[in-house]
């Protein structure tokens, strides 16, 4: 996401690496590439302009250390800008009542029914609460099959009523029911059109005025830029949402709406949404954002994102086994999988400083373990325990069990005992105790 807006900034920060002091020249020419990169990246050119005058005012105001370059110091002054722009801080999200009501608004095709099963699967997995869902989008059936749809996936229950024509009377109804059946969190998704009108933003009003939720989150299609933050200032004026939630960060973000829509209706983003799997929902830390902009990663999310699929008790036994060399491919199948578990893996590269650009050109598909897994998967479970026993009958039974050829099952065997090997040396290491993999 943001890959172009990341490599005009990039780009921008050249005009004065390889100087040795700021100056209104060299500063004059920075910023105004910066300008130029955030309007291409589709922000306002009012907020653009307000950005760059504050970078300039504060870099012209600063005296560069001998062991800060000028660039550094650009860097740093534009990345805390970027994150005073995006909110300063991480905003709360408040799912406390009995139950707390959660209104999702937006216009069609934003990912509001996406978005909602995220939530519930986020306040189950994460918060140890107990979501309903409730279809209120009363125009469009398949948003009601959508929607039950999601909730057997995650395991939460969907409150409808397809014959009721009512969506004030279903939220109303709903939240009767999630009392009834201790329910502790409710999430109510509403009907959205292809463009603001009055009469969707009239029956949002009406549902938020009878249930009186604890949170309105308004969510936008982060690859419509301009229009996104227009819609959301409507959406504002009427409904005075608590925050935003931007959601298709994988797909051709230019980054105009997470760059403009704090400054533009005053309301914090909240989440941050990619991809259809229902675990790929962020809390939005507009630092993480800023640093991710700027090509500097985000170890923070990439660790917590490991952490919360490694168990603790796991990574013991792990690095008992790494220690004694005794890691198996019982072992390595079971990290890929919790790998997979983390999320796009090209994103998670990206997280990583660096990375990417690196990335740029490379196409990860989340299918690039499917080849390895098919390989382990050839393997008796004597042969998952000690790869030793693999000679090459084996092998070749491999190689055709999996649609590999001897060279790839060669090649893969070969990777693994370097990795085993890297494994060793690394536990040895006086840090090795404390960085066993998954250890919190």
């Amino acid at each position: 996401m943001f890959e172009s807006l990341s490599e005009r900034l990039e780009s921008a920060f050249k005009q004065i690496k390889g100087e040795g002091r700021i100056t209104d020249l060299n500063i004059a020419a920075t910023v105004k590439d910066i300008r130029r990169a955030l309007v291409d990246a589709d922000v306002n050119y009012k907020i653009a302009k307000e950005f760059t005058d504050n970078i300039r005012e504060k870099a012209l105001g600063q005296k560069v250390l001998t062991a800060v370059s000028p660039g550094q110091l650009m860097v740093k002054i534009v990345k805390d800008e970027l994150v005073e722009l995006m909110g300063g801080s991480e905003s709360q999200f408040n799912a406390k009542g009995n139950p707390a009501v959660i209104l999702i608004a937006g216009l069609q095709g934003s990912g509001k029914t996406t978005f909602s099963g995220k939530l519930a699967n986020y306040l189950k997995t994460r918060k140890n609460l107990s979501p309903m869902l409730v279809a209120a989008d009363i125009y469009r059936p398949a948003a009601i099959d959508q929607l039950k749809v999601l909730g057997g996936q995650i395991g939460v229950d969907v409150y409808s009523e397809p014959e009721n024509k009512d969506a004030v009377a279903i939220a109303k109804q709903a939240i009767a029911e999630a009392k009834k059946t201790n329910k502790n969190v409710v999430i109510i998704d509403t009907a959205g059109r292809l463009a603001v009108d009055e009469a969707m933003m009239t029956e949002v009003a009406n549902i938020k005025a009878a249930v009186n939720p604890q949170e309105i989150l308004f969510v936008v299609d982060s690859m419509t830029g301009q229009d996104a933050v227009n819609t959301a200032k409507a959406f504002n004026e009427r409904l005075d949402f608590s925050g935003v939630v931007l959601t298709k960060l994988d797909g051709d973000t230019r980054g105009g709406a997470a760059l403009s829509i704090k400054y533009t209706v005053e309301k914090p983003i909240k989440f941050v949404s990619s991809g259809e799997k229902l675990d790929t929902l962020d809390v939005f830390y507009p630092e993480r954002m800023a640093q991710r902009i700027l090509g500097m990663g985000d170890i923070t999310t990439l660790v917590e994102k490991a952490q919360a699929q490694f168990d603790e008790e796991q990574a013991r036994k792990l690095e008992k086994k790494i220690r004694k060399n005794q890691f198996d491919f019982e072992d390595f199948k079971q990290q890929l999988e919790q790998i997979k578990k983390m999320g796009n893996i090209k994103d998670l590269l990206g997280m990583i400083p660096g990375m990417g650009k690196a990335m740029k050109d490379i196409d990860i598909s989340d299918d690039a373990f499917k080849g390895v897994e098919a390989m382990i998967n050839s393997m008796t479970p004597v042969e998952r325990r000690n790869p030793d026993l693999i000679d090459l009958k084996r092998k070749q039974r491999i190689a055709k069990g999996s649609g590999k050829d001897i060279g790839e099952v060669n090649a893969f065997m070969k990777q693994f005992e370097q990795m085993k090997q890297m494994m060793k040396m690394m536990n040895k290491m006086p840090m090795g105790g404390r960085m066993g993999m998954g250890r919190r």
